[in-house]
């Protein structure tokens, strides 16, 4: 039988999934209890509470600290309602990490140099370097507009070159998706989770949203959960052969095995898992990759690239792709050139075939100099 809770005692549940303990004495005010539950120092100050006496409060930060800051930042309006909740996750764990080292750290002695340092440690991670100076960028962008502070310490810092699409997550190549295609036949949830990420270029977790009311006159309309922009594009005839055969959810064409819409966690870890027994070693943002890189190598523009994936207008994504497509396909031109048919072998007969050259291209005034002297 459960325990009985003592009277004026109450409890809440945060929206970070936490929950706390508070006393309340009629319509009175609120009264916090900081302590873990059920420990002496709690039961002190519940009796405290309802005798009207003091009781602990949390310490926070001192004020003007980078801890401060922060805390100051993710409670504000801006951080709820402008920045999606994965990005809310990413930034969250750069602050933490930062707030163990310089937390205590006055944020008049946080500069340029210290976001160096800080991206630059991520060196050998490029994607995790980046993505640091964009949580950075973003909380001092937010405090210089609230006047928190007087300068970013991040105006000016590059980003680290990506080098390629190959870098961070693993590309996946044609031979493993004909691999996966091999072991998951359409029909299958499995295949059906591929062919999804594949040929609509979504992420995970619009993927796991995506569903019959998206879908109008033959193209899907999804706001991306990341960015916030809207995403219109056809569904393939592929992709709808393999919708069709596979048995989806109500609202979502993927659904767990109970029917019910996968969460985005949860759904990687089942796809990761479904990856290993098709013997690939590839992750549903990878499929992402090569659904980019194809788009590419058809003729697709930094622009299109853009709409489809849901980039924004001069992303640095679309450009690696488009770039790595160009060089790919000079490269495959240049495949077509036919090499000599009788190698040169000596002086004598380079000689000979610049003589003959020499003959064909010099008019009766000889040859003109390259370049005229100024």
């Amino acid at each position: 039988m459960p325990k009985k809770r003592p009277p004026h005692l109450c409890r809440e549940k945060t929206r970070h999934g936490k929950f706390v303990w508070y006393v309340r004495v009629g319509q009175g005010k609120r009264i916090r209890i900081i302590h873990k539950y059920d420990s002496v120092a709690f039961w002190d100050d519940y009796r405290n509470a309802v005798e009207g006496k003091p009781v602990a409060t949390a310490k926070g930060p001192a004020a003007g600290t980078l801890s401060w800051l922060v805390q100051k930042y993710t409670t504000s309006a801006e951080w709820s309602s402008d920045i999606s909740a994965a990005t809310r996750k990413q930034r969250l764990s750069f602050y933490r990490m930062s707030e163990k080292t310089s937390g205590e750290q006055p944020l008049a002695k946080i500069n340029r140099k210290s976001m160096l340092a800080g991206r630059d440690r991520r060196r050998d991670r490029p994607f995790s370097a980046n993505n640091f100076i964009k949580a950075m960028r973003g909380l001092f962008q937010w405090a210089l507009h609230a006047e928190y502070v007087t300068a970013d310490p991040t105006a000016g810092i590059k980003m680290l070159s990506l080098g390629s699409e190959n870098a961070g997550f693993h590309a996946w190549t044609e031979d493993e998706v004909a691999c996966f295609e091999a072991r998951w036949k359409v029909g299958t949830r499995e295949r059906l989770a591929l062919d999804l990420m594949l040929y609509t270029g979504l992420r995970r977790g619009d993927v796991v949203r995506l569903g019959r009311p998206h879908v109008r006159n033959g193209e899907f309309t999804i706001r991306t959960e990341k960015t916030g922009i809207t995403v219109t594009a056809p569904i393939l005839p592929v992709l709808a052969k393999s919708i069709a055969a596979t048995e989806t959810g109500d609202l979502t064409f993927l659904a767990t095995a109970r029917g019910t819409p996968f969460a985005k966690e949860s759904f990687g870890n089942w796809f990761r898992k479904v990856c290993t027994t098709a013997g690939v070693p590839g992750s549903g943002h990878g499929l992402r990759k090569a659904g980019a890189r194809r788009a590419a190598e058809d003729g697709a523009t930094e622009s299109q690239l853009n709409a489809l994936f849901g980039w924004a207008d001069g992303s640095r994504e679309s450009a690696v792709y488009t770039r790595t497509a160009n060089r790919a396909k000079l490269a495959r031109q240049a495949r077509k050139i036919p090499a000599p048919q009788t190698p040169v072998r000596d002086e004598a007969e380079i000689h000979e075939i610049l003589q003959g050259v020499a003959k064909r291209v010099v008019g009766p005034a000889g040859l003109e100099p390259a370049t005229r002297p100024l």
